[in-house]
Parts: C-alpha cells; structure tokens; sequence
C-alpha cells in the first residue's frame, strides 16, 4: 500500500489532509497552532501534506521519503519545512536531498535541512535490528539533535505570539 501511495500524491495528499481536517476539528485543538510530524513513510506523508498548501504551521520529516510525483509550486506551501536525514541513508541519497532543496526553494518555502554525519535510515528508532531491517541503524546522537531542531521549530511558529516573526 505504502508504495502505491508514494507514486500517487493526490491520495496520499487526501488521506493525510483528511487526518489533519479531523484533528482540527476537535475540541481545544487550536487549528491555528498545527504541525505535522512523521518517521520514514509518516516523514513523507507529512511533506505531502505541506506540499497540498493545507494550512498546518510546521512540518518535520524524520528519516522521511524527500521525492514526489507532483513538486511542490510557489507560494503553494504554507507551512515551514525541516527535513532531519542521515548523510548514509541508503534510501535518501544526496542526489534526492539536494533535488527536495531546489524543489523548495523554487517554491518559496521556508525550509531546512539537517543533514547527520554517520547516520542511516531509521536513526531515531532505539533498537532497531539492522538485520531485520537493512540500511537502518538508531543513531543517539542524530536523534537528540533531530528532537531539538523540531523543538526549536515549534518554538518559532508555534508560540502564540510567533505571527510577530
């Protein structure tokens, strides 16, 4: 099913939008005051998410699929982007960070990338058995940091008085 999703945007894009209209929806939630996080495949969903222009703040991709079959266009992503990847992810290659940073950039998103030396797929997993599931590896460190950047993210767009910057 994952692999069906990846190459059809417009229903991976509608199911997630669906989560998210949802969630909105209940009570004490602040729609106004939204992120989407994902892991790996959920990683993915939350970029696409972004990329269909909902109106969710901040979007954060752990170890997250960066390539899609309908790019990202100007002034279509409302939400800030972080990207938290291994440089030795053997399923996120630099060839497809650096093509994620020009489709952002060509769409005017405000987005980063965190790139972590030494480290592989699945680094924010603890205990994840490299045997069972090949090119991924927990990395501590990678994790730790992945966690603050979106922390410090939130704090930027989420705090009720984050409109003012």
């Amino acid at each position: 099913m994952i692999g069906e999703l990846v190459t059809r945007p417009a229903a991976i894009r509608t199911r997630v939008g669906a989560a998210w209209g949802r969630l909105c929806k209940v009570p004490g939630v602040d729609a106004t005051r939204t992120a989407a996080i994902g892991h790996c495949f959920g990683g993915f969903a939350a970029l696409e998410l972004a990329r269909s222009g909902a109106d969710v703040r901040a979007v954060i991709s752990f170890h997250g699929g960066l390539t899609t079959h309908a790019p990202a266009v100007a002034g279509g992503v409302r939400a800030r982007v972080l990207v938290c990847t291994g440089a030795d992810d053997p399923f996120c290659p630099r060839e497809q960070r650096a093509a994620f940073e020009d489709e952002m950039t060509a769409a005017e998103v405000d987005w980063q990338v965190h790139t972590y030396a030494g480290t592989r797929h699945g680094f924010t997993v603890a205990g994840i058995d490299p045997e069972k599931h090949p090119g991924c590896v927990y990395h501590a460190l990678a994790d730790r940091r992945s966690w603050r950047a979106m922390l410090a993210l939130f704090d930027e767009v989420l705090a009720h008085d984050s409109k003012a910057g």
